[in-house]
């Protein structure tokens, strides 16, 4: 048996089994290095990148350990977003499938506060939710955390980041001090040191290495004039890679929303996402972005902590990132799975020695490179391959993906190859058809039936 093998753990034969038919052969370096000192209860420190399998690492530990036939909530997963938070839900439950009556609840800002405080008089074994959330219900009683055996801090830097830190300390306060805590964090700055050294006892630190060969991603510099030249550099190299995704970082909210505007106003379909927005707007992005009906997303690096992308195949740094790590953890975003990945740095002169510095830190020179000719911009931009509609129904309307698949490709519909992804929440359900064939795929499902009755449909944008 391989020790690369999660049976040669020693695992719950249970999870062995349903992590073959998941996909789940062989462990990634952090599965490898942390889950044995995870399953025998121990504290653990774990620096890793998003992407490295830190979240199936940690549901593995908690999962081996949970006594399923106690009824009380045993793990408490904090996590900085809601995007994230339902991210680590749903693994978890996939992970969870072969054993029986696992309950995993979220708690989390931005979603009804009433209908959370019926979910926790029914029970949970495990809870995953923002720290603001699960604070007011502790306070409030609706939480007991008396029964609790392990505490997961995940992305614990942009937590302290995005202030958290207080809402954190008073969570501890409310469990019990013989605990095993597991915090993982992409950096390791003072603040998660200090944050360790009085919530953790003698943990064991574990640090896997980026796991995005230099080959992997090829990193570009690209000089610019001016802050004014950022928008037209930016136009070019999209021109010029004509990628379906795109992740644009930037480091401040009001140029996040400047840039996304200003592209738009240039004719792409891009999308602003920051803490500002509301709960609905960064929703309907993110589904966008994922469903491939926005080619282009502007964010700060909060904003995109966690978020679950797959087959990113461009990264432009609108400006060189205040912190070296996080420029790691940005680029990091392409390139994955094997996948070669391009990321683009805009720079002024002035900025020439955050370069330099950040080469230093990388240990490696980046290539320069001349933007593409002006000319470019004369050329109309491209549109995303596919575009959103939502319907007004969901699983309390008994829709399920088969519906709306059905409603497609019936009579005069379109091919199911043109039909992409689908999710089905409760009141709503999203689905993305080919753009060619968007306006009979919306004809189909605000004028036929569904479930045997209309529904209304809206293009989302």
């Amino acid at each position: 048996m391989s020790q690369s093998d999660f049976a040669s753990l020693g695992l719950n034969p249970a999870l062995v089994d349903n992590l073959a038919s998941l996909g789940y052969i062989t462990m990634t370096p952090i599965q490898a290095q942390a889950l044995p000192p995870i399953l025998v209860k121990k504290d653990v420190i774990a620096r890793a990148k998003t992407g490295s399998g830190k979240t199936a690492t940690f549901a593995l530990g908690l999962l081996h350990n949970l006594d399923v036939k106690r009824f009380r909530v045993q793990t408490l997963v904090l996590c900085p977003t809601r995007e994230l938070a339902d991210q680590v839900a749903v693994e978890i439950r996939k992970i969870a499938r072969g054993i029986h009556n696992v309950k995993v609840l979220t708690l989390c800002g931005g979603m009804a506060f009433g209908p959370q405080v019926g979910s926790l008089e029914h029970g949970a074994h495990i809870i995953v939710g923002t720290p603001g959330r699960v604070e007011e219900h502790l306070r409030k009683a609706n939480l007991n955390l008396d029964n609790l055996t392990t505490l997961v801090l995940d992305e614990a830097d942009r937590m302290l980041d995005m202030g958290f830190q207080q809402a954190l300390d008073d969570i501890v306060s409310y469990m019990p001090k013989q605990r095993q805590t597991l915090l993982f964090s992409a950096t390791y700055p003072v603040k998660i040191e200090n944050i360790a050294q009085r919530i953790m006892q003698s943990p064991v630190t574990i640090e896997v290495q980026d796991s995005h060969s230099k080959q992997s991603i090829i990193q570009t510099l690209y000089q610019v004039d001016s802050n004014e030249a950022r928008i037209d550099a930016i136009r070019l190299l999209l021109q010029l890679h004509q990628p379906e995704s795109t992740l644009i970082f930037c480091n401040t909210k009001i140029d996040t929303d400047h840039v996304a505007n200003q592209l738009r106003t240039a004719g792409y379909e891009a999308s602003p996402l920051h803490g500002d927005l509301e709960q609905k707007q960064r929703d309907q992005t993110l589904v966008r972005f994922a469903n491939r009906s926005a080619s282009i997303l502007v964010a700060t690096d909060v904003a995109a902590r966690g978020l679950d992308i797959e087959a990113l195949d461009l990264v432009i740094n609108y400006q060189i990132a205040r912190e070296l790590e996080v420029h790691t953890h940005r680029i990091g975003r392409t390139g994955r799975a094997g996948a070669q990945g391009n990321a683009c740095s805009l720079h002024t002169q002035r900025e020439n020695h955050k370069v330099e510095i950040l080469e230093d830190y990388l240990k490696q020179k980046f290539e320069r490179a001349k933007l593409p000719p002006i000319g470019l911009l004369q050329q109309p931009p491209f549109a995303p391959p596919m575009v959103t509609l939502q319907i007004v129904g969901g699983k309390k309307q008994k829709l399920r993906p088969g519906d709306i698949v059905g409603a497609l490709t019936g009579v005069d519909g379109i091919s199911g190859s043109e039909i992409g992804k689908i999710q089905v929440a409760d009141q709503w359900a999203y689905v993305a058809v080919g753009r060619a064939h968007s306006k009979v795929a919306f004809k189909k499902l605000s004028e036929g039936k569904l479930k045997g009755r209309n529904f209304k449909v809206r293009y989302v944008r």
